[in-house]
């Protein structure tokens, strides 16, 4: 706890300094609420309206939370299949590249007019946005396994079974983790762009109603809800790795640092 508030204090200091600035300028330069509202106002907004999103709040989190989890559920089925399998990973690589360069706001309402407006296309646009970095940094982790250990182990007779369960999948678990912190944050963005196709709730249908009706007090209290939401998500991924990942393999040079 001390070497987080050790570490985390400086961008504290500059964010409080940030909304210090934002104070001074928008009373100086009396710049109106509905054009740029005091961080005073967007806290107020926060406090006092929170019955008016706490619903919006709430379907959000569910929503990020299932698209995650199958998002992720999908990125690492996907990088264990074209791994193990080759003739897959030289077919359908490329094609997965390729989807990436297809902007999620263009392809959402395609899924709107193929699977209407319930939660699946919601859930889509979040798959799609979450697995391909867990997909790319699994194959990384994969690809990095040391091939000295590899081949010793096959020296000793090691079935491929045994190989990925006992090297491959505990060498690559640091690449997965850090493609679900990836995709933790992105999951939070897909879930706000689904939103904006057609909702009855969320976070992205109350800024879209804070929008049109020139609540921009409402729009930063939304953008300030997904920073909190990505960083809360980022910091439960970030703890669940280290409980996991329970080693540090030893670095080059570190026996003589400490002696």
């Amino acid at each position: 706890m001390r070497s987080i508030f050790e570490k985390g204090w400086r961008p504290i200091l500059a964010l409080i300094l940030l909304f210090i600035f934002w104070e001074f300028c928008t009373i100086i330069f009396e710049i109106p609420a509905w054009l740029l509202p005091s961080p005073s106002q967007v806290f107020a907004e926060a406090f006092t309206g929170w019955s008016g999103y706490q619903v919006h709040l709430a379907s959000t989190v569910q929503l990020v939370i299932t698209g995650f989890l199958i998002g992720a559920s999908v990125g690492i089925i996907v990088a264990v299949s074209l791994h193990l399998i080759p003739f897959m990973r030289q077919a359908f690589y490329p094609l997965i590249i390729i989807s990436q360069n297809i902007p999620t706001i263009v392809l959402a309402p395609l899924l709107v007019i193929w699977f209407g407006f319930g939660i699946l296309p919601k859930l889509i646009v979040i798959t799609l946005v979450c697995f391909f970095p867990i997909t790319i940094a699994l194959l990384d982790g994969f690809r990095q396994t040391d091939n000295d250990l590899k081949h010793y182990v096959q020296m000793a007779g090691a079935t491929k079974q045994q190989i990925f369960w006992k090297l491959e999948w505990p060498h690559a678990l640091p690449s997965l983790f850090s493609g679900l912190k990836i995709s933790a944050t992105y999951s939070v963005m897909g879930a706000v762009i689904s939103e904006w196709l057609g909702a009855s709730k969320g976070i992205g249908v109350y800024m879209t109603l804070a929008s049109s009706s020139y609540r921009t007090d409402r729009v930063f209290v939304s953008i300030f809800l997904i920073v909190i939401m990505s960083l809360i998500f980022f910091a439960i991924i970030r703890v669940l790795e280290k409980w996991v990942i329970n080693w540090k393999p030893i670095e080059k040079g570190s026996h003589h640092e400490s002696s």
